[in-house]
């Protein structure tokens, strides 16, 4: 198995180009390998203010449309629940220990903040991408220096696949 990307687009408001969709994988490669990840998968999903409005309900309990949110699949958190997945034979694979997680990103709210700080739409889905990936890694930006890091690494990667401000 190696990196891979698994992409669906549940929106009606732009056509995601084949440019973009490289151009994700490429952001996911370089975001890997700077975690040390080799293999594994990431489900990333384009949706619209309302659908991501209803997870954040559901699932973070804010009721409000965000960027985007991140479900890791690898977490050793308390509250995850144990999935218990029952092997016939050796031969077979766990489907879900190679899941590093799913991404979702509302394209809305993506497109007015890429007016808002004056970059391309392709520069702010990659940002969100990225963001969204080292939360799947386990980073997060609550304290300063926290996020101080996750910004540096957020930059660093973007910044190898030319999405520059």
């Amino acid at each position: 198995m190696s990196l891979r990307l698994d992409w669906n687009n549940e929106q009606e408001i732009l056509d995601i180009p084949d440019a973009w969709i490289t151009k994700l994988e490429q952001l996911l490669q370089l975001a890997a390998q700077a975690e040390g990840i080799s293999e594994g998968e990431v489900s990333l999903t384009f949706t619209d203010d309302k659908e991501i409005h209803q997870l954040n309900l559901e699932y973070r309990g804010i009721d409000r449309p965000t960027d985007v949110l991140s479900f890791a699949m690898q977490e050793d958190g308390t509250e995850e629940l144990d999935i218990i997945f029952e092997v016939e034979s050796e031969d077979e694979a766990d489907p879900i220990s190679g899941m590093l997680g799913d991404i979702i990103i509302s394209v809305e709210t993506a497109e007015a903040q890429s007016k808002e700080y004056g970059h391309s739409l392709e520069r702010e889905i990659g940002f969100l991408f990225v963001h969204g990936f080292l939360h799947l890694m386990g980073y997060d930006h609550e304290e300063d220096a926290a996020e101080a890091e996750m910004t540096a690494k957020q930059e660093a990667i973007l910044q190898q696949a030319g999405l520059t401000r």
